[in-house]
């Protein structure tokens, strides 16, 4: 398959950066290099681009796309949350923007060997690195009843997700459970018929969950976005593209913390913590998609962007 990835808000992440020749920028979810595309064009000839994914087929893929650039492209293979370690090795002190896209590529989820779609079958896999040791299968498989609901109620906000992991367990017992396919078919047995036709797949929430263990998704996230936003040179840029509430919460909160001023108490008459804002937020509200791009994109539709400028 070819790796096709839609960018979404890309003008948006275009003007929250405000890329400028000469600068040092990093995607640290490369994906198919549409976002980082638009950054080698605003640098031109000048400055440098060091694209990040922990997935090779991406990397690949995105050297392709922007072959036109390779005296000022970088790639690396790794976790975007090795970003201190990743600039070390580049012998990189600081950098002047920095773009997190946090979604799953439409190559991943459309190609049935990774694993990550419920409407195809396909060995459980959904590891964005095929090299990581931990699969969908391993979850499913093998982990306790209490923890497997914990991830399917917490990371998938379902709220069958006890009758879901029992299901599993129950099955899982008599053989293992291998293909997702065979996970769709356990998580709908395991529902209410009303709630199977309420609209949206039954699947989707028990899907992401595991997504999400298997990738560290939300355990990596806020520890990555400090180190990111450390990593920023004075009026450095971080924006993120999250695509549910669970990541969105964690980076509104850690850039609420990052743009707080004093912290004391209201009691206390004058300030004596000393704190002092190190970012500004670039939008004052997240930004969604427009309405074209939520009529050409439908990954743009559950998409929100969030920005902040080291002071």
């Amino acid at each position: 398959m070819e790796f096709i990835h839609k960018s979404v808000l890309f003008d948006e992440c275009m003007t929250a950066l405000d890329i400028f020749p000469g600068g040092i920028y990093v995607d640290g979810t490369l994906g198919g290099g549409g976002h980082s595309l638009g950054i080698c064009e605003r640098l031109g000839n000048r400055g440098r681009l060091i694209g990040i994914d922990r997935d090779p087929e991406a990397l690949n893929a995105a050297a392709t796309r922007l072959k036109d650039y390779s005296d000022i492209t970088t790639f690396v293979h790794s976790n975007y949350s090795e970003i201190k370690n990743v600039l070390k090795n580049l012998d990189i002190d600081g950098i002047d923007g920095a773009l997190l896209d946090l979604g799953v590529s439409s190559y991943q989820i459309d190609n049935p060997e990774r694993g990550f779609s419920y409407m195809k079958d396909a060995p459980l896999d959904m590891r964005m690195n095929p090299d990581d040791p931990l699969s969908a299968y391993n979850v499913v498989n093998e982990y306790e009843l209490s923890e497997l609901t914990r991830i399917i109620k917490e990371y998938g906000e379902e709220r069958f997700a006890y009758k879901i992991a029992s299901n599993i367990v129950k099955i899982r017992s008599v053989k293992p459970i291998e293909t997702t396919l065979e996970l769709a078919e356990i998580i709908k047995s395991a529902m209410p018929p009303k709630a199977k036709n309420s609209g949206s797949n039954p699947c989707k929430r028990t899907f992401q969950a595991l997504r999400i263990e298997v990738n560290r998704e939300l355990e990596l996230l806020k520890g990555a976005l400090t180190d990111f936003f450390d990593s920023l040179n004075q009026g450095g840029v971080l924006a993120v593209i999250t695509f549910h509430s669970l990541e969105d919460r964690i980076v509104k909160n850690l850039f609420a913390e990052l743009t707080a001023g004093c912290i004391c108490s209201k009691e206390l008459p004058v300030c004596v913590c000393g704190n002092k804002p190190k970012g500004s937020l670039v939008f004052k509200k997240p930004v969604t998609a427009s309405n074209e791009e939520l009529n050409e994109n439908i990954r743009s539709h559950s998409a929100k962007l969030r920005a902040i400028k080291k002071l």
